[in-house]
């Protein structure tokens, strides 16, 4: 469904088990910074109104998500830590050109997060699978479904306010940058690393 042209190498979970805390912390800033995405849009294309009424929707959910993992962290006895940069959002702005036009900046910041969403709902899938602590493994299940509805969303209002055929191009690149991106990051305690 999600289309991604390279899977998650499976040592990522074993690698996310033994640093529980480095990743519910990567992963509550990553809700965060979601909400803060959807926040952005909202300010910068007040006009549409379909995505404002969204991205409203959104920015709960996420930071619902975030307090979700907050309350993971401090039951474990962890803090949320600092927020680090993400090498992988990093690597994947690179692929979009800087300028064009107000619509074009608008396409490709929704399909950047659409990117951003299938991966974590992809990589939710296997802690949900492969996670020992089954309380976790429940509590991922139920959001990697929720990833999977932002990112259907975000690329759904990419091909409505697109030339679709334009669009499916430029995700299709997209995909396959994506896949390059993924071979050449280690593999790290991240949610997208």
């Amino acid at each position: 469904m999600l289309g991604l042209k390279l899977s998650s190498d499976p040592r990522w979970v074993n690698i996310a088990e033994k640093n529980l805390e480095e990743i519910l912390s990567d992963h509550a800033f990553c809700e965060q910074k979601a909400a803060s995405t959807a926040i952005s849009l909202i300010v910068s294309f007040p006009e549409y109104t379909e995505l404002v009424q969204e991205m409203i929707a959104l920015v709960e959910e996420e930071m619902s998500h975030f307090k979700m993992v907050h309350d993971l962290l401090l039951e474990r006895g962890f803090n949320l830590g600092r927020d680090r940069k993400d090498a992988y959002v990093s690597k994947l702005i690179q692929f979009f050109p800087k300028g064009g036009s107000r619509t074009t900046q608008l396409i490709h910041r929704l399909l950047l997060a659409a990117m951003i969403e299938a991966r974590s709902c992809e990589r939710f899938r296997l802690l949900s699978e492969h996670l020992e602590d089954k309380k976790l493994a429940k509590f991922y299940r139920k959001l990697m479904v929720s990833e999977a509805n932002h990112y259907t969303s975000f690329l759904g209002f990419a091909r409505q306010y697109g030339d679709k055929e334009v669009v499916n191009q430029k995700w299709n690149d997209l995909l396959v940058y994506e896949a390059d991106i993924m071979k050449s990051l280690s593999i790290s305690e991240s949610i997208h690393g």
